[in-house]
């Protein structure tokens, strides 16, 4: 058998030294960070963070793309149609990945089969809170109060499936009482009656319920992270007052659809890690009560089964419906 000429053995050289694919070649465009929820919120918040600081490290704009409507959904499946080649990318929530696959019977997607997980960016948390007249002092006096008179003390949720409304069923759950929620458009209505005294209490996110806590307008009885928070260093997490082993956070994460080349979501997942660590990046996002999750994409996926299934058991137990 003939070798081959030096040329043609120089040319196969040059091919095999070239990129053979798209994702050793990625990024060559902007990247849309496709955001289901209304700007301003903790979702949209986080996403614009991360993209500031994402842009650089991957020498594009990384442009957020607010698609709202139908509980996250919309945003949501505008991603799962997308082509798979990195360009296209969604901050999804706990809510719409975790939760919403026990409420809804026909969903749009399934979300462990269309979606692929990146990783998470941040862990958000919920804070017990009454006002300040309430008799309520202490969360152990608060589990008093429930027990006392089931389903007087009502809440304020953003809706069936909502962080804040999953948090406070948990809680019921783990404290053996009953209370009567109270459904709103989102946190801000509801906490607009919770200073007007028409409900008594809320897992309220923690950004817009700080400054009512430190000016004295509501008082906080427990965070419901495992730990507590450097915004909120006085008050105690929800399981060290009193109900051991509670803990519930509403975490954002990012996800591509099904059958992004791995190595794209490998530099997504390695960036994103890398933003967060930022001192001034974590210091913004700990300010307003979100919590940095650094994790690899298969530790995320681990950590998302378990998530549905603690979930999946609370909407069972508790025979969670959509209204």
């Amino acid at each position: 058998m003939k070798s081959l000429p030096r040329t043609a053995l120089a040319a196969v050289a040059l091919l095999i030294s070239l990129p053979t694919t798209a994702s050793e070649q990625w990024p060559t465009r902007p990247i849309r960070l496709v955001v289901p929820f209304a700007a301003g919120g903790s979702v949209d918040v986080t996403a614009r963070v991360l993209a500031k600081g994402l842009a650089p490290r991957l020498g594009q704009a990384v442009v957020v793309e607010n698609r709202t409507g139908a509980a996250g959904f919309i945003g949501t499946q505008n991603v799962v149609n997308s082509p798979a080649d990195g360009y296209s990318i969604v901050m999804a929530s706990a809510g719409i990945i975790s939760v919403a696959p026990y409420l809804y019977k026909d969903m749009p997607f399934d979300p462990t089969k269309d979606l692929a997980p990146i990783t998470p960016v941040v862990d958000g948390v919920n804070v017990l809170v009454v006002r300040p007249k309430s008799p309520a002092t202490t969360v152990g006096a608060f589990i008093d109060m429930a027990k006392a008179e089931p389903g007087k003390l009502n809440f304020g949720s953003s809706g069936v499936g909502a962080s804040d409304y999953m948090a406070t069923q948990l809680f019921m759950a783990m404290t053996d009482t009953r209370m009567t929620n109270i459904s709103y458009r989102g946190g801000g209505p509801a906490m607009v009656d919770l200073l007007a005294g028409n409900v008594d209490f809320m897992l309220s996110a923690v950004a817009p319920a700080v400054s009512q806590i430190k000016a004295g307008q509501l008082r906080a009885l427990g965070v419901t992270s495992s730990e507590r928070l450097e915004v909120l260093p006085d008050v105690p997490t929800i399981a060290e007052a009193g109900v051991p082993g509670y803990d519930s956070v509403a975490w954002y994460g990012l996800f591509a659809p099904a059958g992004t080349p791995a190595a794209i979501i490998d530099r997504i997942n390695r960036e994103t890690a890398e933003v967060l660590k930022d001192p001034g990046v974590r210091k913004q996002l700990v300010d307003s009560g979100l919590l940095p999750h650094i994790s690899s994409p298969q530790e995320f996926a681990a950590y998302i089964a378990a998530d549905s299934k603690k979930w999946g058991d609370v909407v069972k137990a508790n025979d969670i419906k959509v209204e």
